[in-house]
């Protein structure tokens, strides 16, 4: 999917910081990604479109290297993650740099003390989502848009040159939804990207350089105005879509919660590729 375009993606001749080929994943017996093929360059930001049980959070587990999988996968770097949700002991004594501090681990250690280095880095993340004056306030007592934003200062701690957000944008405010905005912006500037699991159509069309429509194989992928079109849609979401004149196309099913076999979430920690060079594996 990499490629040129008028959101401000990058140029067809970098090379893609990710390649997916022919990614097959099966869970109770059930293939739930099927011969899943795409790429994604640098400073893209790529919405993976699809209805509830559609494959995305059994995609982003793939990728990740935490379920079976067979095809491959190429990185250049490493992945960072964004779960939907974080700490579920929101009573539980951590601040907002705690978490965000969590990001350094997989460099550091879990039984190694973080250094200056990876504590200016926590605060600088902070920062990029617009969240540097409330560092030493208890997680829990944040709103829910300011949780998720922490959540995204601690997965750009860790440095990842492909980032993953599951439905980052769900149940979140304006106010923190215009701000991981601006930090996504601020990261594919420096030449990272992000694949963002969502519902909102009209985010992945307005906002996304790219879009990746998902159920089960992937049905179209390229520019959102390209590869979000009423038949395609219409051919992923089937009797869930419905077509409002003024408004769009609006899922259904969206607002149900998403859980692919009993797994929504992928694990924090991810797959280490380390020094940003190329790596793939075969499954």
């Amino acid at each position: 999917m990499s490629g040129s375009n008028e959101h401000g993606g990058t140029g067809a001749a970098l090379a893609p910081l990710l390649a997916v080929r022919d990614l097959t994943v099966e869970r109770g017996g059930r293939i739930v990604v099927e011969d899943a093929t795409f790429s994604v360059g640098p400073g893209e930001l790529v919405a993976v479109v699809g209805p509830n049980g559609a494959g995305k959070s059994s995609l982003f587990s793939a990728l990740l290297g935490l379920i079976p999988s067979s095809g491959s996968v190429e990185l250049a770097g490493a992945f960072a993650y964004v779960p939907q949700h974080g700490p579920s002991q929101l009573s539980f004594p951590v601040t907002a740099f705690d978490v965000a501090l969590m990001g350094a681990y997989r460099r550091v250690g879990l039984l190694r003390r973080a250094g200056r280095e990876e504590r200016a880095r926590a605060l600088q993340a902070l920062e990029r989502v617009g969240l540097a004056d409330r560092a030493r306030s208890p997680f829990g007592e944040l709103s829910g848009g300011q949780r998720q934003r922490v959540l995204l200062a601690r997965a750009l701690v860790q440095q990842g040159s492909v980032l993953l957000l599951d439905e980052p944008l769900s149940g979140v405010d304006a106010v923190s939804e215009e701000a991981i905005f601006v930090a996504l912006a601020a990261e594919r500037s420096e030449g990272r990207s992000a694949l963002i699991a969502t519902h909102d159509l009209a985010f992945a069309r307005g906002r996304c350089t790219q879009a990746l429509l998902l159920n089960r194989r992937v049905h179209s992928s390229g520019l959102p105005k390209e590869a979000l079109t009423s038949v395609t849609l219409r051919a992923a979401y089937g009797e869930r879509l419905v077509v409002l004149e003024d408004l769009g196309l609006i899922d259904e099913g969206s607002h149900h919660h998403e859980g692919e076999h009993g797994h929504e979430h992928a694990h924090e920690h991810g797959r280490d590729d380390h020094d940003h060079g190329q790596h793939g594996h075969a499954h």
